[in-house]
């Protein structure tokens, strides 16, 4: 990673043996992700980290049959989704001109686009509550003007690059090292942030399935009992967490790795947040669709699968997959006005972010690099 060099965490060695530094990183035993140790690791062996994360990340030549089929199949997943969103777009908007899309995002007004970008504001305020929780739980210290910079800048350029977990805990680690996180800890505020947003999409997605009224569940495809049922198994999903939490004050030993779980009130604003988040997320769409088309529950419920169905896909950003997602699942006949309100959303909570973040960045490390 550039600048990693110049910051002194790494020490420059004689030419080593890339073979054997490999070969010596594999026998060594699976490095445990404590939060309380991972300022410790990182002092006292800076190297051992990103030469075992390298070596741990090379292919294996020698896997099975099924394991490279399952790859495969992982890698042909994105393809397929990506060419049926594509049907389904050209479907429901090839009819369509571009004057009845600049028709429709008039009818707007001034009200809905504040409220679209002041809600996109809010939204990334949340997370930089979240980044905060985080970074305590993984024991780096940050002064908090810096936790929400840094929450912005990993965020709003992760979302519209894809790859977010990748993405933003390389913004992270650039960003945080001035103040002495190591990587370890700059891995586990990423998985605090991924479980923040997973436990908080699955609880907002399965209440508002519960909740929705039957006349509005009736114009979606799904049959209202699927939808009842996939809501319960949904909100169960957080409490299982926070009870977890509440119950396991163990290490977690799965896939060679271990993982201590958050406390209980960690694991509670995790839920909190991330339900708020995804909440106000969903209403940048919901406030730029016409009044009468579908209530905000309802809608909710299809904007978690469809964020879901994007995220799966692997596509930057869910682009396509996550529109034509919301398509299936909400019957429409207005679709200049839903054409309107994903490019609304596109523009407010991606594209806006990305650029202002973007540039935020450059002149950030600009300015670092100066001073060093």
């Amino acid at each position: 990673m550039p600048g990693l060099a110049d910051s002194g965490d790494i020490q420059p060695v004689q030419k080593p043996d890339l073979r054997e530094r490999l070969s010596a990183s594999r026998s060594t035993p699976p490095l445990k992700t404590d939060p309380s140790a991972f300022y410790e690791l990182d002092q006292a062996d800076p190297d051992t980290p990103l030469t075992t994360e390298f070596a741990a990340a090379l292919p294996d030549r020698r896997a099975p049959l099924s394991r490279l089929a399952r790859r495969w199949a992982l890698r042909l997943v994105p393809v397929v989704l990506l060419i049926a969103a594509i049907g389904i777009l050209w479907r429901e908007f090839h009819e369509l001109s571009l004057i009845q899309v600049l028709r429709a995002m008039r009818a707007w007004g001034p009200g809905s686009i504040a409220a679209a970008l002041a809600l996109s504001a809010v939204s990334f305020i949340l997370m930089g509550f979240v980044e905060r929780l985080g970074l305590r739980w993984a024991g780096a210290r940050v002064p908090t003007s810096s936790v929400f910079a840094g929450a912005f800048l990993a965020n709003a350029i992760a979302h519209s690059l894809g790859a977010n977990l990748l993405v933003a805990g390389a913004i992270r680690a650039k960003f945080y090292e001035r103040y002495g996180v190591g990587l370890r800890q700059v891995a586990a505020t990423t998985l605090f942030n991924g479980l923040a947003f997973a436990v908080g999409l699955s609880a907002l997605g399965g209440a508002c399935m519960l909740l929705a009224p039957p006349s509005e569940l009736a114009r979606t495809a799904a049959p209202a009992n699927v939808a009842r049922t996939f809501g319960l198994i949904l909100v169960c999903v957080p409490a299982i967490y926070v009870a977890l939490c509440a119950i396991k004050h163990a290490p977690i030993h799965a896939f060679g790795r271990s993982l201590r779980l958050p406390s209980v009130k960690s694991a509670v604003g995790q839920v909190v947040i991330g339900v708020s988040d995804n909440a106000t997320a969903a209403a940048i769409v919901w406030v730029l669709l016409p009044d009468d088309m579908v209530g905000y529950i309802t809608f909710v419920g299809a904007y978690a699968v469809a964020t879901v169905i994007g995220l799966a896909s692997s596509v930057p950003a869910g682009a396509g997959v996550f529109e034509s997602s919301i398509l299936t699942l909400l019957h429409t006949q207005n679709a200049a006005a839903v054409a309107a309100a994903f490019l609304g959303y596109r523009l407010a909570y991606f594209l806006l972010p990305l650029a202002v973040a973007s540039t935020a960045l450059l002149i950030d490390s600009f300015i670092h690099r100066r001073k060093t």
